[in-house]
């Protein structure tokens, strides 16, 4: 994006009254966001939803002084910015129409033909949380997922962590400017972070981390994403926002469910009790139900010369060779596994290379 069209688009957000949507409408009616400010009043009150305030607004002056303050800190801080109409931003948050106009970005990450998933959950998370998220993380890693979360406390701060220490990618959605950083005590994990990804946000230097700017921040999170996963939450809590903006956006959501008793589960239970969210048991689950092929990937498992099978993976094993090719869940029933379960042993023994996925869902021994 041109210096120019930056400072103008900056500008163009400051004015009181534009927000993301209307901006676009602005643009997209005039061409560019310089054009914006160039069009005559009598043009621009022909958009549905421009009014006498916003066009009398649209005449202060004042917001080129804060463009030009913001457009400093950026260019002095190597900060870079992805224009929802640019390839560098979110493929998947341009088809949000509420999606930020404007991403600033610190760090190295790379979507391009990447898959993304965002991993969400209680500020309080639990030894089962912890040893669930860090199996999932582990179970991913042939596919080179990017770990999207918020960089707070609990869930987002393990699966980050987690990632990084598997040398995936991960990206920290921020409720603030990035001049800062919040919560402070995880100031720490900052450079290893912009190593392996890095920060994200729609918000200036001069934003605070108030408290309306996380459910904000929380759009991003789960439009960004092939899918959004709930690992724990109690009966309330940001994770359950950003699981219902899933939806809405269409995408797909997973909860790990967990027992009646626990806290920290009841509100997964109640995701998956509303059919607001698949139920997460493994990574088996979420490959499967993304459609994602294993196989296609640089970092996939490559076959052992021996390989040890357990009891059940023998039995799949055998009937693979036996048929040659079969459906999942005719796996299952003939194998006589439920079907969570067969997913998870397939995904086992493909990670061994000893099977591999087919399209239509098929399953072969190799």
């Amino acid at each position: 994006m041109e210096v120019s069209e930056l400072f103008y688009t900056l500008a163009l957000l400051k004015v009181e009254g534009v927000g993301d949507i209307m901006a676009k409408k602005l643009m997209n009616h005039c061409g560019s966001a310089e054009a914006v400010f160039k069009t005559k009043s009598q043009q621009l009150a022909a958009i549905d939803g421009v009014g006498t305030m916003l066009l009398k607004n649209l005449k202060d002056q004042s917001f080129f002084d804060k463009a030009n303050k913001e457009l400093e800190f950026i260019q002095n801080n190597n900060i870079n910015t992805a224009y929802f109409q640019e390839e560098n931003y979110p493929d998947k948050l341009k088809h949000c129409v509420d999606a930020p106009v404007l991403l600033f970005t610190a760090g190295n990450i790379d979507l391009k033909n990447r898959k993304i998933i965002s991993i969400v959950g209680t500020r309080q998370i639990t030894s089962y949380g912890t040893e669930f998220c860090k199996k999932l993380i582990e179970d991913l890693i042939p596919l080179n997922p990017v770990i999207v979360s918020g960089f707070a406390y609990g869930v987002d701060i393990v699966a980050h962590q987690l990632a990084m220490e598997n040398n995936l990618q991960t990206i920290g959605v921020l409720a603030h400017g990035l001049n800062q950083i919040y919560p402070k005590n995880h100031k720490k994990y900052m450079a290893k972070m912009e190593q392996n990804g890095g920060f994200m946000t729609e918000f200036w230097s001069s934003a605070n981390p108030d408290k309306e700017n996380f459910v904000k921040r929380n759009r991003i999170v789960a439009g960004m994403a092939e899918a959004t996963i709930v690992i724990e939450s109690a009966e309330r809590g940001g994770s359950l926002i950003t699981a219902n903006m899933a939806n809405d956006y269409n995408r797909d959501v997973f909860a790990v469910p967990g027992r009646t008793t626990d806290k920290y589960s009841t509100g997964c239970n109640n995701l998956i009790k509303t059919q607001k969210a698949n139920v997460l048991t493994s990574a088996a689950d979420l490959i499967y139900m993304l459609n994602w092929d294993i196989k296609e990937e640089p970092k996939a498992v490559q076959k052992q010369l021996f390989v040890s099978l357990d009891n059940d993976e023998q039995k799949i094993y055998d009937y693979l060779i036996k048929t040659g090719k079969e459906l999942m869940d005719i796996i299952a029933l003939e194998c006589e596994f439920p079907i969570y379960r067969v997913s998870s042993i397939l995904l086992n023994m493909e990670l061994k290379g000893v099977i591999r996925p087919l399209p239509g869902k098929l399953f072969e021994a190799i």
